[in-house]
């Protein structure tokens, strides 16, 4: 697999036959194999995470599958966009796609392809606020570990899952709680705000120990890896 990190939430992950682009926010899309099938996934309608642009690049590719959140709007009808809502199970061209209830809008996906599982969470995170207080921020622990619940068993290759600092102490709480309960080979942290030295924090962090090898470190826009 060939991963390539566009921003924010944003990742290009290539495979032998098939594409996978997610949330793009901005950030310039690296040259794509046309004969491949690129497939768009956005996972709620918030500007960081869906932007109107991705719709130009099928005036480049043609043949684009777009799957998005249900709670974004589309003008008219076009056979190549799929709307899903949460804890949905569905086929698109050769992709079995799963849907988990996200903790803010939207959903995460759980996509099967060429043999191989890639999870991206979208804003399905442990969000805890200080200023929300303790009855908003149980009821999100409980929401968050029971969707991820719902993974157990699965064998993942790659997720894609937030670190986000402006979390502060409770920055890690999320990955740490998915790494711990989900049999993941390889991470990426998104929802950074260009705070990448989020990931060294975490590196810092005990709780990490067990893990750590996994975390991979992004740090710049455009960056690329080959698992």
């Amino acid at each position: 697999m060939k991963i390539t990190y566009l921003n924010h939430s944003g990742f290009v992950l290539e495979l032998e036959h098939d594409v996978l682009i997610f949330d793009y926010y901005r950030g310039e899309l690296p040259a794509l194999p046309k004969e491949k099938n690129i497939y768009v996934f956005s996972s709620h309608a918030h500007p960081d995470h869906f932007q109107k642009k991705i719709y130009d690049w099928d005036k480049m590719y043609g043949g684009i599958t777009y799957i998005l959140s249900d709670d974004i709007q589309t003008e008219g009808r076009n056979e190549r966009i799929i709307h899903v809502g949460p804890r949905q199970e569905l086929e698109a061209g050769g992709l079995h796609i799963k849907t988990f209830r996200s903790t803010d809008e939207g959903v995460a996906f759980l996509i099967r392809t060429e043999g191989k599982t890639i999870y991206h969470a979208g804003d399905l995170n442990w969000w805890h606020w200080e200023e929300e207080g303790p009855v908003y921020n149980e009821m999100m622990r409980r929401n968050y570990q029971h969707e991820i619940g719902r993974m157990e068993g699965e064998k993942i290759d790659v997720a894609f899952v937030p670190l986000d600092a402006r979390q502060e102490e409770q920055f890690y709480w999320g990955m740490d709680y998915f790494m711990k309960h989900t049999d993941t080979k390889r991470v990426f942290p998104m929802h950074m705000w260009d705070k990448y030295e989020v990931y060294e924090w975490l590196m810092d962090k005990e709780e990490a120990a067990d893990y750590r090898d996994r975390v991979m470190h992004i740090t710049k826009d455009g960056q690329t890896f080959e698992i």
